[in-house]
């Protein structure tokens, strides 16, 4: 067994726990887990002792670096100041390339008192990136020639090594080049980390047990659809004898409250797997199974799966794991991949992951943005080339947001000519790593074995083989482009752009990006933040510069397609009128973020229902960023929400009254599996000055799951250039069920796809909305309220148009503040922002955040619009 030293050497944790604190703890027994809390992290320019000296008890290493459990060498130096502020201006280019063009040891010193009959693994539960050298106690445990990789799990036995009293591991991690390595790469996303994330990004851990050890436990629950009435569920554990004589082991446990038992005879340093279903334990046919949804669609109820090895009178080994019943299906709908949840299609409106630059851990942050992304009423994340670690894929569970990982593009990853039987063993690896890690979760939605390319025959096969070994039974898509291998056919999935600026109109035209089939990753580009966020990473220089789109912009993508505003500043000018400064651009940026966010996703909502052409799913690109940037974001670095996120927010709610800017036709999108009947549509036309052109009321039954048509927009005479029309949803009793507000143009937006490139396609017209820059002006008036819940704090802020002369009150934003004057209180999960209001309306939001953000200060609430003056009210 091994025990704790100076307090924080080594801390016991249940396998999939989270990070260890550093706190004391007790030593591991069989069935438990040791996590190496932190490391000490050095240059090898500055250590030219080779393993054997390095991984001694006692060696020298009180001027390392002390770096946290999971941490690139990056992650490791950022965290001890060496750059200052990396995400401020140009500070990241202090880290110079040259200091990670040589391997860093990783070092760890702790005690042990190993006991007779007990056995100690040794598990990297990711690869070393590129690779790695481990060593304990002068020996070395495994080189660079099988430590490979980014994702391949490694488990040694390294019980022999151990030894009573002190003890030391070091690892050696290579220098990575994404070109060269199956590593992880950021490619466009953002500035590239310097050390193109060398080094530990996952938990090194000591397992400890007796004769026999339980592994790799998974479970699934099958269902007979349509029908949801029973599961039989399927429990199976790989007992492993680690011993040179055969052993017995009582393999037991329970599956909520069922109780399990399996007698397993294992010769010599065999493994062999356990099973329990229906056919041993009849009571695994769970009859009215609590069903797992998606949020979207119902509740997520898990299950959990005990199991213990016993051999004579002790305990062994134990296993545990999390999982929901559900089943994930899907085909090929008129040319585009469709996903079915227990037997239900599956809209899929998503975004893609981006993780921490540096590959940092932070579950409060990870925790924040899942609760973002649900709130946004977006029900799926895209992992291209970065699975997060195990907390991340729990929080998915927990939520219901469905996940859909896979390789990512641009790398070594897909430049599959260049393959030796190396690259070949680690990507088969990797592939059965990373499925076995997450098969049990129930917010899987499916494996993509190619982003921007398909595999061609023989390393498909390789992943194909890999998967089965796995028990992966999900969805295996060929490639996130419409490009086919040899097995698996047609992916059904599209990337034909765009990744730039884009008006609303573009959505919905059934050509490239539109709305039709499954979308892999599109986006309008350029998502330029609120003025206060910008002002936490761009200098007053990189600020005065905005206005000039020919600019470089270091805080946009370090390559040339995409480091200029260009052409988005060209519609912002053409569409809004030229910006008066940096200021003016930014107030100008979250109509054009949310207006074209919003259709984006609204486009995709009402032709899901298309009969001829059906959309079956979109990825934004991105959810987020990996760094703070002004572009592929739909909240930002800071987790601060603006025009992007609730243009997007707005489209997603589940029952929704939307607009159509290629056929004027409105329509009504239901996510919910229930048809709802009884609604209105009421539509309102205004002009400019608040005069209203038309009013009309249609009834409606909205559609279970799906989408329907309730005839045009109204075109009454007289309506000014620019103009407003508010949809508003009601049900029978005339309660508003949802509200949506457009600003017009009697100009339309007009595209030019004989020009389109891979990126963009340009624009020939320009919609005229330059009447919103001499909106009269328009008054609101407020109150705010807030009540402690738990750890959280609601504000409530309800909002009136007080104006007497039929002025609008334009995108009315509120924000929560530390106080008056101080910080906005991030994140905050607000029902609404940026809304309008018309002459006696009234409008009542809510913001819910963590109390302990407000720094002690009380509440304060600013809420100001396009052409309002800004008010504070007090929210104690």
């Amino acid at each position: 067994m091994v025990a704790a030293v100076l307090g924080s050497a080594l801390v016991t944790v249940p396998t999939a726990a989270a990070p260890p604190s550093g706190a004391p703890a007790a030593a591991p027994a069989p069935g438990q887990v040791s996590t190496i809390p932190d490391w000490r992290m050095q240059s090898s320019r500055q250590v030219p002792a080779g393993g054997d000296t390095v991984s001694v008890p006692g060696f020298g290493d009180g001027g390392w670096y002390q770096v946290a459990a999971r941490s690139t060498v990056m992650a490791g130096l950022v965290a001890n100041g060496r750059y200052g502020d990396v995400n401020h201006g140009e500070n990241l280019k202090r880290a110079t390339r040259d200091e990670f063009t040589v391997p860093w040891w990783y070092r760890k010193e702790f005690t042990a008192d190993p006991a007779a009959g007990t056995h100690t693994f040794l598990k990297l539960n990711g690869g070393v990136i590129s690779r790695g050298e481990v060593w304990l106690n002068g020996t070395r445990v495994a080189g660079t020639d099988d430590v490979v990789g980014a994702y391949p799990t490694h488990e040694f036995d390294v019980t022999a090594l151990l030894r009573k009293g002190n003890n030391a591991i070091a690892i050696k991690a290579m220098p990575a080049d994404p070109q060269n390595d199956l590593a992880i790469h950021f490619i466009d996303w953002s500035q590239l980390p310097p050390d193109r994330n060398q080094g530990l990004f996952r938990d090194v851990q000591l397992a400890g047990s007796g004769a026999v050890s339980l592994r790799r436990l998974r479970a699934d629950g099958d269902l007979p659809l349509p029908s949801l009435d029973r599961a039989d569920v399927t429990v199976k554990v790989d007992a492993r004898n680690n011993t040179a004589q055969p052993v017995t082991a009582e393999v037991t446990g329970t599956v909520d409250g069922i109780a399990l038992t399996r007698t397993v005879s294992l010769a010599a340093r065999e493994t062999r797997t356990v099973t329990f279903s229906p056919a041993n334990t009849p009571a695994l046919r769970i009859d009215r199974p609590r069903v797992w949804w998606p949020f979207s669609m119902g509740a997520q109820p898990m299950y959990e799966a005990r199991l213990r090895a016993t051999v004579g009178a002790a305990v062994s080994d134990t296993a545990h794991t999390s999982f929901g019943i559900r089943e994930v299906t899907s085909r090929l709908n008129k040319g585009g991949r469709e996903f079915s949840v227990n037997g239900k299609p599956f809209l899929v409106r998503g975004g893609g992951w981006a993780s921490d630059l540096f590959l940092r851990t932070d579950l409060r942050r990870i925790e924040d943005q899942l609760k973002l992304v649900r709130g946004m009423g977006m029900n799926t994340i895209r992992l291209e080339g970065k699975p997060e670690n195990d907390e991340f894929y729990d929080l998915a569970d927990r939520m219901g947001i469905m996940l859909l990982t896979g390789w990512e593009c641009c790398s070594k990853w897909e430049k599959y000519s260049s393959f030796d039987a190396e690259d070949n063993r680690v990507a088969g690896q990797s592939a059965e790593s990373e499925a076995r890690r997450v098969r049990n979760h129930p917010s899987m939605l499916g494996f993509l074995i190619g982003s921007d390319a398909a595999p061609p025959g023989g390393l498909e096969k390789i992943y194909l083989d890999a998967l089965r070994r796995a028990e992966w039974n999900l969805p295996v898509v060929s490639s996130a482009k419409a490009l086919s291998s040899p097995q698996l056919g047609s992916p059904g999935m599209k990337m034909e752009g765009p990744y730039w600026w884009e008006p609303p109109v573009y959505w919905y035209n059934e050509r490239l990006g539109g709305a039709f089939g499954f979308a892999s990753e599109i986006g309008p580009g350029p998502t330029i933040p609120e003025m206060e966020e910008l002002r936490k990473f761009l200098t007053p220089g990189d600020i005065a510069k905005l206005t000039d789109y020919n600019a470089t912009q270091y805080h946009l993508a370090p390559t040339g397609t995409f480091n200029k505003l260009s052409f988005w500043g060209t519609a912002l000018d053409d569409r809004y009128g030229r910006p008066a400064g940096p200021e003016d651009l930014v107030r100008k940026a979250q109509l054009a973020n949310y207006e074209t966010n919003r259709a984006q996703f609204e486009a995709f909502g009402r032709d899901w229902s298309d009969a001829n052409k059906p959309a079956t799913g979109v990825i934004y690109w991105m959810l987020n960023n990996a760094w703070p940037t002004m572009y592929w974001h739909l909240y930002d670095y800071y987790l601060a929400t603006a025009g992007s996120y609730f243009g997007a927010k707005t489209a997603l709610r589940p029952l929704h009254v939307q607009y159509s800017y290629d056929d004027r036709s409105l329509a009504v999108v239901n996510t919910g599996l229930e048809q709802v009947g009884g609604l209105n549509v009421v539509v309102t036309l205004f002009n400019a000055d608040g005069t209203e052109k038309a009013r009309e009321t249609r009834p409606v039954t909205a559609r279970a799951n799906g989408s329907v048509r309730v005839g045009t927009l109204p075109q009454p005479p007289g309506l000014s250039s620019t103009y407003f029309a508010r949809l508003q949803l009601t049900d029978a009793a005339g309660k508003v069920l949802d509200r949506n507000v457009y600003w017009l143009s009697t100009k339309a937006d007009t595209l030019d796809y004989g020009k389109s490139t891979w990126y963009h396609t340009p624009q020939s017209g320009y919609a005229d909305l330059k009447g919103l820059g001499s909106l009269p002006k328009g008054s609101v008036t407020g109150t705010a309220k807030s009540t402690v819940e738990g750890e959280n704090t609601r504000t409530t802020v309800t909002l009136t148009n007080d104006a007497g002369g039929g002025q609008v009150a334009f995108f009315v934003r509120a924000t929560v503040r530390k106080g008056q004057g101080g910080a906005e209180v991030l994140p905050t999960d607000w029902s609404d922002n940026y809304v309008t209001l018309w002459p006696g309306e009234t409008l009542t939001l809510t913001a819910t955040y963590r109390t302990a953000d407000l720094g002690g200060a009380a509440p304060v609430v600013e809420a100001g619009g396009y052409n309002v003056d800004k008010r504070v009210l007090p929210a104690g």
